[in-house]
């Protein structure tokens, strides 16, 4: 019996997003970009090399301007046209497919001063009705930060509040983990801590992650799927090439 293999986490073909008006100033080219489920991909490049454009837009967060294909199959359903959404207008339902399927890490962390360690996490499980007390416990033991989850992030180092932001894009056992730059902002020993900690949560929970790194050389070294990437600044734009 032939078992049909699941569709691709993300297919996307001939996708453009312009920023700047008619004389853009920013252009985002993907031309072909597929990523499996369970694959761990890294985008690496200089800052303002369209890393993290490329995720709002896989984030669900930017409209494309043009698309040939541009589909996200979360959980076991269908695959998702995400430009067809953008080209309806339906914000709910891709704030739906955002809070169901998608886990985001931002650069600083993102954490919300009233809400204690513990709330943080709980919040995006909270919104996608999956609050699930002993994964969080769990993911807070992971990442090292169950000590933790009783205190306010002022009282934090920075590399606690990213392994918090971590552990709360996991909490609503997102089908893919989105990270901007998670290590930018600390210093180089416990860069490379929270570094093993993400990428060893995400194997464990089986999660498709793309992670935006300018670490080359971590990247290289752990010999991690990489995007195809070029950058070119022309007279009338700066234009920015991705592809797998």
């Amino acid at each position: 019996m032939n078992v049909l293999a699941p569709p691709p986490v993300y297919a996307l073909r001939d996708v453009t997003l312009r920023r700047g008006g008619r004389t853009a100033a920013f252009e985002l080219h993907v031309s072909n970009l597929v990523v499996q489920r369970g694959e761990i991909w890294f985008l690496a490049g200089q800052s303002g090399s369209g890393k993290s454009t490329l995720l709002d837009l896989l984030g669900g967060t930017l409209a494309p301007d043009s698309a040939g294909a541009f589909h996200l199959a979360g959980g076991k359903g269908s695959p998702v046209d995400l430009a067809l959404l953008w080209r309806r207008r339906r914000h709910d339902a891709l704030a739906a497919l955002r809070a169901d399927s998608i886990g985001y890490v931002l650069q600083t962390g993102g954490l919300l001063p009233y809400l204690t360690v513990g709330e943080n996490i709980a919040l995006t499980a909270r919104v996608a009705g999956r609050h699930d007390p002993g994964h969080l416990r769990a993911l807070a033991r992971r990442l090292g930060i169950a000590r933790l989850l009783d205190v306010q992030p002022r009282s934090l180092s920075v590399g606690e509040r990213q392994r918090v932001a971590i552990a709360r894009a996991l909490a609503h056992r997102p089908d893919i983990l989105l990270a901007d730059e998670p290590t930018a902002s600390l210093d180089p020993p416990t860069a490379e801590q929270v570094f093993g900690l993400l990428i060893e949560t995400v194997q464990q929970l089986k999660t498709t992650a793309i992670i935006a790194s300018h670490d080359w050389a971590r990247t290289e070294a752990g010999g991690y799927r990489t995007f195809g990437h070029a950058l070119r600044r022309e007279r009338d734009a700066v234009r920015a090439y991705f592809w797998t």
